[in-house]
């Protein structure tokens, strides 16, 4: 039971949602009965499992910490990403979770891939590397890139930085913006859009979907 809680306080933490946006959300007066349950100090019954695994996007088999193939479907809401099967998108190259690299795939030579019918991404790019795997996307996964999408603080996005890609987490506030990975082994880039010396940066668009090879 103790990965229960442990669990719940590790995925309220990848929200990015404080103890008293968690109390609220399930109709606890306090954070302090949030406080107390994400360190096992008071026990949390069965059928309120499913309200905690509702509330964080999540579920109740994610929370005890069972790992088998039924997690594949695991709700992802939160990450603005889900799982996709069949539609014909085009793959331009590889993107990195990591360091920026160079890799677009001369369009004379696109790789089609398949999707599913409801994705609306304008393409596909390749995974590179482990800057995201807290995101549950993980090197040689593919992630889907809708160009138009409306951007909000914390959306995964595809960026390009002098011509090179990434996949991060995007904050921005006034003129920074700030690009954060989902492992901790990789700090945040700041950059400031107002500088003379600019940095070609261009968000390319918001990760909808991701999918994991065969």
């Amino acid at each position: 039971m103790l990965d229960l809680y442990k669990n719940i306080r590790d995925r309220r933490i990848q929200l990015n949602m404080s103890q008293e946006e968690l109390a609220k959300k399930l109709g606890y007066k306090s954070r302090s009965t949030i406080a107390k349950i994400e360190t096992g100090k008071v026990d949390l019954p069965e059928s309120k499992i499913k309200s905690f695994a509702d509330a964080l996007n999540t579920t109740p088999a994610y929370l005890m910490g069972w790992r088998n193939n039924t997690e594949e479907e695991i709700s992802l809401e939160s990450l603005g990403l889900i799982k996709v099967k069949k539609k014909k998108i085009a793959l331009l190259g590889d993107i990195a979770c990591g360091s920026p690299i160079i890799n677009f795939n001369d369009l004379d030579e696109t790789e089609y891939i398949d999707a599913d019918e409801d994705i609306c991404a304008d393409f596909a790019l390749r995974c590179v590397g482990d800057s995201m795997i807290n995101a549950r996307i993980e090197d040689g996964d593919l992630v889907f890139i809708d160009k138009d999408a409306y951007i909000r603080n914390g959306d995964i996005v595809a960026v390009s930085i002098d011509f090179e890609l990434t996949l991060k987490r995007v904050y921005i506030e006034g003129n920074t913006v700030t690009l954060v990975a989902e492992n901790p082994k990789y700090p945040p880039k700041v950059f400031k859009r107002e500088e003379e010396d600019q940095t070609d940066f261009r968000i390319l668009g918001k990760a909808i979907a991701f999918q994991s090879p065969l």
